[in-house]
């Protein structure tokens, strides 16, 4: 397959990243260096889906200052209507960042406002606003996102398969075949990430045919979630040029393993240290006091955490016990953590917290406010998390789950939804007007989900009577 070139004129890949401190003179010279004649004001919906404007690069002062206007009652999740004032993204230069894959091009992204105020239901200000109190006390909140995609095509006839079609072994997880003749698309989405100083460490085949994951290091937690959307956006692009689906779905196949985005996490000191690492742990696994405060709250408040971090229909096909052709789901079920346990809620990969319940349809900006919010609450109220759960959860039913005194993870989003409405945390911490609209729509999307006739019910009940 002839793969094109995306960089232009005489630019290196590596010279398209954004130096750091830039005044407006100095982003405007690295723009006309760059070739970039766009910039893409963009905010996320409530869905985590990049929303945008084009603005040619001479008016970069202008989005800078008096932001990029959208029309808020044209956008899902804003909570307004079209008799209502604009929706103003006021952009930040610090995330000024070129788009390798479509030249000329260049993206940032900023406080959300409506009539000069931060508006509360703009995601990327719910994730400052939960930081916030991080920062006070002279911390930072860094994460590792892993998302996982699959890679697919639409054949005339409608239906999807593998976009490489020789993948098709039971279990093909870390498959070299896989691995390689997919890497046109990888190749070309990792130097996309590369050529802006996102420093991409490794790529793999995942455990569904067609399914890949990239993963990128950590940074403090704003940067990434601009960093995944910007990851999003630059796969489903190179994909599609490509003749691909770069899907994000979470659970694409009922018979194999769904699309997961684990979040790493912890807290690092002033002078980077990591605050969540005790080599004194009597667990053997590396925690401090501090870090299992923190995963105290985030198991207290698992049920809520689970319809943002989980927020769709489509996400608790994922989240089940069960077994895939290859034998696992790699997906938990049970609340409960773990040393190197990927059947547990969260896994403790020495020194820091693995959340294992999310996947690639959460919104990032959300889903880390959330973790942060639970995790602050069980430091400020010293929660204990348990022992923690060395077992093959995937071995046991859920009724010898009950009787070990653990208890499971919502199975539907309505049962989850139920979970975020009762919690009061997340509320009155994320600003209520954003759990409210979030509930509102999702509860919209549980009930027309259930008004939908699947191709299943067809199938077993047509002639069954």
């Amino acid at each position: 397959m002839h793969l094109p070139n995306v960089w232009t004129g005489p630019i290196s890949p590596r010279s398209l990243a954004t130096p750091k401190k830039l005044d407006v003179a100095g982003a405007q010279a690295f723009l006309e260096q760059s070739g970039v004649r766009y910039v893409l004001a963009q905010f996320v919906d409530i869905h985590g889906v990049a929303k945008s404007r084009a603005v040619p690069a001479q008016h970069l002062d202008c989005i800078l200052t008096e932001g990029a206007a959208f029309a808020g009652g044209g956008a899902c999740g804003l909570g307004l209507l079209p008799h209502e004032a604009e929706f103003t993204v006021i952009c930040e230069l610090d995330t000024l960042t070129v788009t390798p894959w479509a030249p000329g091009y260049a993206r940032m992204m900023g406080v959300g406002t409506v009539k000069g105020t931060p508006h509360p239901i703009d995601t990327r200000n719910v994730l400052k606003k939960q930081v916030a109190p991080l920062v006070e006390r002279g911390w930072t909140f860094n994460t590792g996102l892993e998302p996982e995609f699959i890679l697919v095509r639409r054949e005339p006839d409608g239906k999807l398969s593998p976009f490489d079609d020789t993948d098709t072994l039971p279990k093909p997880a870390y498959d070299y075949r896989g691995l390689m003749r997919g890497r046109n698309i990888l190749e070309r989405v990792t130097e996309c990430l590369q050529a802006v100083g996102i420093d991409v460490y490794q790529i793999d085949h995942e455990d569904a045919n067609g399914q890949y994951e990239i993963n990128f290091k950590y940074a403090d937690a704003l940067k990434t979630a601009d960093q995944i959307v910007f990851f999003k956006m630059a796969a489903s692009e190179i994909a599609h040029d490509l003749g691909a689906i770069c899907s994000f779905m979470p659970k694409l196949r009922s018979h194999s393993t769904g699309s997961g985005m684990h979040i790493h996490c912890s807290i690092a000191d002033a002078d980077g240290r990591n605050l969540f690492r005790d080599d004194a742990d009597p667990n053997g696994m590396g925690l401090s006091k501090l870090a299992y405060h923190f995963l105290g709250g985030v198991l207290a408040h698992a049920k809520a955490l689970t319809a943002l971090l989980a927020p769709t229909v489509n996400s608790y096909k994922r989240l089940v016990v069960g077994r895939t052709v290859s034998g696992k789901t790699w997906a938990p079920a049970c609340i409960a953590y773990g040393d190197n346990n990927r059947t547990a809620m969260v896994r403790i990969p020495y020194g820091r917290l693995e959340i294992r319940i999310g996947d690639s349809s959460m919104n990032p900006y959300l889903a880390t406010a959330a973790l942060i919010a639970a995790g602050l609450d069980g430091i400020e109220r010293r929660l204990e998390p348990g022992a923690p759960r060395n077992v093959n959860f995937y071995g046991l039913t859920f009724e010898a789950i009950k009787e070990m005194g653990l208890d499971l993870l919502p199975q539907t989003l309505s049962e989850a939804l139920d979970a975020l409405d009762s919690d009061q945390l997340f509320a009155g911490t994320l600003w209520e007007p954003v759990i409210k609209e979030f509930l509102s729509l999702k509860r919209s999307e549980w009930l027309e989900y259930h008004r939908h006739v699947s191709d299943w019910e067809v199938e077993r009940y047509l002639n069954f009577f």
